[in-house]
C-alpha cells in the first residue's frame, strides 16, 4: 500500500501542476462471475482493499466498478471529460500478478524465504497522445507560460527601436526562454493583436523611452498593460514563473 500511495501522490502532483481538477476516480475490481483473472483470490481481495484504503487516505472520492479490473489485477483510474463531455481515462495505477509469475521473479524476504513480488503499473499520464489532446482542450490552447510554445514576444514601436528589441529578445533567449522580436513593417497595434491571437503570454513593447532607460513595457495576456519595468526585473520574475511552473502570472 505504501508504494501505491507514492505513485498516487505522483499522479496527483501531475494533475495539480497542470491545473486538472475536473476528474473522477474509479477503482476497477474483479467480476466475481468471470474466470478471466489470474492470481490467487486472497491476493486479489487484499489488493482491492488496500487500493480503496490508499484512495481514502489520499482524500479521494471514488467509485468501485466491478468487472473493470484488468485480467492481471485491480486498478485505480483517473477519468476526465473532454470539451464534448466524453470521458477518457488518463492517469492509472494497476496491480499486476501476471508478469512476475511469467518472468519467474522472486525475492528473499526477512524470513529468509523466496516470495513472489507484486508489480505496479504506473502511468501518471495514461496514453501520452490522449493526455496532450485533453490538455490542449483544457487550456483551449491558452497555455501557462512554461507550456506555451511562444513565451515572450518583443514588439518595437518603430524601426528605430529594432536594435533594442533584438537585444531584449536575445537576453531572454540566453536565459532559456522561447522569445522572438517582431520587426515586421506592420503597425504596432497589429503586431500586438497578432500576438494575442497566437496566445503569447507576454508581449514586451519597447519605444524610445524604454530603449534609453533599459526598460520594457509589459503586457500580460488576460491582464493587459502592467507598466514599464527594468529588463532585469522582468527577467527575474518571468524566470521564476517559468521554473516554478506557475499557472498564473507572478506580476
Amino acid at each position: 500500500k505504501g508504494e501505491f500511495l507514492g505513485v498516487l501522490d505522483l499522479v496527483l502532483k501531475v494533475f495539480a501542476t497542470l491545473g486538472l481538477k475536473d476528474y473522477r476516480v474509479r477503482i476497477g475490481t474483479r467480476d466475481p462471475k468471470s474466470d478471466k483473472y489470474v492470481g490467487e483470490e486472497a491476493k486479489w481481495a487484499l489488493a482491492e482493499r488496500q487500493i480503496e484504503e490508499a484512495a481514502a487516505e489520499a482524500g479521494l472520492a471514488y467509485t468501485v466498478e466491478p468487472g473493470d479490473a484488468a485480467f492481471y489485477g485491480p486498478k485505480l483510474d483517473f477519468v476526465v471529460k473532454d470539451a464534448l463531455g466524453r470521458e477518457w481515462q488518463l492517469g492509472t495505477i494497476q496491480v499486476d500478478y501476471n508478469l512476475p509469475e511469467r518472468f519467474g521473479l522472486s525475492y528473499v524476504g526477512q524470513d529468509g524465504e523466496e516470495h513472489r513480488p507484486v508489480m505496479l503499473h504506473r502511468a501518471p499520464f495514461g496514453s501520452l497522445e490522449r493526455f496532450i489532446g485533453i490538455l490542449i482542450e483544457h487550456f483551449a490552447g491558452d497555455f501557462p507560460l512554461w507550456l506555451a510554445p511562444e513565451q515572450v514576444l518583443v514588439v518595437p514601436v518603430s524601426e528605430k527601436q529594432e536594435d533594442y528589441a533584438l537585444l531584449v529578445a536575445g537576453r531572454l533567449k540566453e536565459a532559456g526562454l522561447r522569445a522572438e522580436a517582431d520587426t515586421r513593417p506592420e503597425r504596432m497595434q497589429a503586431r500586438i493583436r497578432d500576438a494575442e491571437l497566437r496566445k503569447v503570454p507576454y508581449v514586451l513593447v519597447v519605444g524610445e523611452k524604454e530603449k534609453a532607460e533599459g526598460t520594457v513595457s509589459v503586457r500580460r495576456r488576460h491582464r493587459g498593460n502592467l507598466g514599464a519595468m527594468p529588463l532585469a526585473a522582468f527577467l527575474e520574475g518571468v524566470l521564476r514563473e517559468y521554473r516554478e511552473r506557475r499557472l498564473e502570472s507572478v506580476f
